[in-house]
C-alpha cells in the first residue's frame, strides 16, 4: 500500500530559483531512493521552512528514507525534523486527480 511521507524543518535558505539551482543534484539523487514514486518540494521563505511531500511504495521504504534523510539533515545542522507517515485513500485521491 502506498505511503505518503510529510517532512518539514527549519531552513534559512536559499529559496526559489536559487534553491532549485543549489539542490539540483540532490533532487536528481532522490530519484534513486528505493520505493520512491514521487516527491513535491515545499518551501516557505517567510516562515523559514522547507521540506517535502513524498509518495513511497510502502511503509518500509518510507521509514527507511525518513531515517536516512533525518540523519542527513542533522549533519547539515538541522536540529528538529517534523515528519508524519500517512495511508493514502486511493479512491478519493483519484477523484481529485491525485497521482498514486
Amino acid at each position: 500500500m502506498p505511503k505518503l511521507l510529510q517532512i518539514d524543518f527549519e531552513f534559512k535558505g536559499p529559496f526559489g530559483e536559487e534553491m532549485a539551482e543549489g539542490l539540483h543534484d540532490l533532487a536528481v539523487s532522490i530519484n534513486q531512493e528505493p520505493g520512491l514514486i514521487w516527491k513535491i518540494w515545499t518551501e516557505n521563505k517567510e516562515k523559514q521552512e522547507a521540506g517535502g511531500i513524498y509518495l513511497f511504495e510502502n511503509e518500509e521504504t518510507a521509514r527507511a528514507y525518513l531515517e536516512m534523510h533525518a540523519a542527513r539533515l542533522r549533519a547539515f545542522g538541522v536540529n528538529e525534523v517534523n515528519a508524519k507517515i500517512f495511508d493514502v485513500n486511493e479512491p478519493l485521491s483519484k477523484i481529485n486527480k491525485g497521482s498514486v
